[in-house]
């Protein structure tokens, strides 16, 4: 594949990603507790992850955090966006390389959903400027288990669909 091509394709899941973050603002929360959402578009970074590797996961994660913030005005949220799921990408990019032959792709994908929790409680704790916020982290690790094991699911279903298209 040529370079051209490959950023053709890096392009088209940044923009995807975008639409899905954009969509997912819109719908109402599933249950009322703060920080508690789907994720969808992290199906997308762990796709790249899994066809291109990580350099272009982070691209594209990097990219649609910092688009989306600047599309949707929501610039306050950026610092929360990069910490959750930088962390959440980097915890997935060591265990699919170190141990994708040992455990499933869905478990990686909840790890990254229970590090995605964790990354943004952090920042929330130095803006708030208290611990006490670590309260959450037992809803926000149950939702994290929930949306990670489905986000794994669609990224192992959707991903061997497109390497099957030859798009890597």
């Amino acid at each position: 594949m040529s370079r051209l091509h490959k950023l053709i394709y890096l392009a088209m899941l940044v923009a995807i990603s975008l639409v899905i973050y954009i969509v997912e603002l819109q719908l109402p929360s599933l249950i009322p507790v703060p920080g508690v959402k789907l994720g969808l578009a992290n199906v997308v970074s762990l796709c790249a992850l899994l066809i291109y590797g990580p350099s272009e996961a982070i691209i594209v994660l990097l990219l649609r955090v910092l688009l989306g913030s600047m599309l949707t005005g929501q610039m306050v949220s950026l610092a929360f966006s990069l910490s959750g799921g930088l962390l959440s990408l980097l915890c997935m990019i060591v265990l699919n390389k170190y141990f994708s032959n040992y455990i499933s792709l869905w478990a990686i994908s909840i790890a990254g959903g229970v590090c995605h929790n964790i990354g943004q409680l952090f920042i929330a704790s130095i803006i708030v400027d208290t611990l006490k916020i670590y309260y959450y982290l037992p809803i926000l690790l149950i939702s994290g288990v929930i949306t990670g094991y489905f986000i794994g699911l669609a990224a192992d279903f959707i991903s061997k669909h497109l390497k099957k298209m030859r798009i890597n």
